[in-house]
């Protein structure tokens, strides 16, 4: 009896060596799919403009984009540079308000008025200016 005990006690221990094996050896293989997938679907993006979509079913792997992107051909590079953009009504909406409240700093400092809350609305637009990506 205490034969089929110690053959199955070495059997389980040879099974979970096995799986762990197994376990590395699938892992390797997804990050090495993984790494080569995202490398296609950057070479996509950046041949075809558009980038690349999975298949329907996978929803949980999610790849941006590296922030340093080569430029797509020197040709569309040395064509006419594009216009400058209107900024968003958001932005032009906190421009218009800065510089009423540095009016109104303005017109505290003259006056000899309490200038603080003034000082702290520009703060405060000026800091929503810099999250909105706007040089202040």
């Amino acid at each position: 009896m205490s034969d089929v005990i110690s053959d199955y006690q070495r059997w389980k221990q040879q099974g979970d060596d096995l799986r762990l094996k197994a376990k590395q050896a699938m892992e390797a293989r997804f990050r090495e799919l993984l790494s080569e997938a995202a490398a296609i679907a950057e070479e996509y993006r950046s041949d075809f403009g558009a980038p690349l979509k999975p298949p329907a079913a996978v929803t949980a792997f999610r790849f941006k984009a590296h922030a340093k992107a080569k430029p797509k051909k020197a040709a569309k590079a040395a064509q006419a540079e594009p216009a400058p953009t209107k900024p968003s009504p958001k932005v032009a909406g906190l421009h218009k308000r800065l510089a009423t409240a540095k009016l109104k700093l303005e017109e505290a400092k003259a006056a000899g008025k309490p200038a603080r809350m003034f000082e702290d609305k520009i703060y405060e637009i000026e800091d929503e200016l810099r999250l909105a990506g706007q040089t202040v």
